[in-house]
């Protein structure tokens, strides 16, 4: 269901401009309400959301589907832990759906999906592992690093249960925003895949805003 903010871009208290294929990290208070902009539209935004004072409590697709009864992401879902606890709430979205089946590209699946060759193409497990490594303070793990939403992702579900890659459905400066129930750490790969449509082919910038 899209509906849009009343909150105001001057009023942002951070503002960051994730680059095409990089990465961000970084935390958000509960009551503080974070912004994910597609930039330019077709962008993928591969997150994943920890407990800032827990870290091995983290977003659980499993939980959030089955408390919601569907497997698609939008305005009043409820993103919970694998302690079945509310980490965040999205609160408005012009999407109007968000992925959390299809999973993050990494080195093994772009081998299995694409061809040998593409192993060692960049990938939003790389991203996340730099990110974890270059940002000790979080107490983020390897370990910790387990299924991901898919920001603007268009994963469609076929009639027998299959998932394929499709194109996107965003578009130019459509955003998701989210109110954090507790204290959580973000961390956001900026989708560099080349080799179907979630990035277009064309990896572009992601934006993050965040309010009090």
């Amino acid at each position: 269901m899209t509906i849009a903010s009343q909150q105001r871009e001057e009023n942002a208290v951070a503002r960051h401009l994730i680059d095409a294929g990089d990465h961000y990290i970084g935390p958000v208070a509960a009551g503080q309400t974070i912004r994910i902009v597609d930039v330019e539209g077709n962008e993928a935004a591969d997150t994943l959301f920890f407990n800032a004072a827990d870290p091995s409590e983290r977003y659980s697709a499993v939980d959030t589907v089955r408390e919601q009864g569907k497997v698609y992401l939008t305005t009043g879902t409820e993103l919970r832990s694998n302690l079945n606890n509310v980490m965040l709430t999205i609160s408005a979205d012009t999407c109007g759906r968000h992925d959390t089946l299809g999973g993050a590209c990494a080195s093994e699946s772009n081998t299995v999906r694409y061809d040998l060759e593409k192993r060692y193409m960049h990938s939003c497990r790389d991203n996340w592992m730099l990110a974890i490594a270059n940002h000790p303070e979080y107490g983020i793990t390897k370990r910790d690093i387990a299924h991901n939403i898919n920001f603007f992702m268009n994963v469609p579900v076929t009639a027998n249960g299959e998932l394929y890659f499709d194109d996107g459905i965003s578009g130019p400066g459509k955003y998701v925003e989210m109110v954090a129930e507790m204290d959580v750490v973000v961390l956001i790969s900026n989708c560099p895949q080349l080799n179907n449509p979630c990035s277009g082919f064309n990896p572009t910038p992601l934006g993050v805003l965040i309010w009090d």
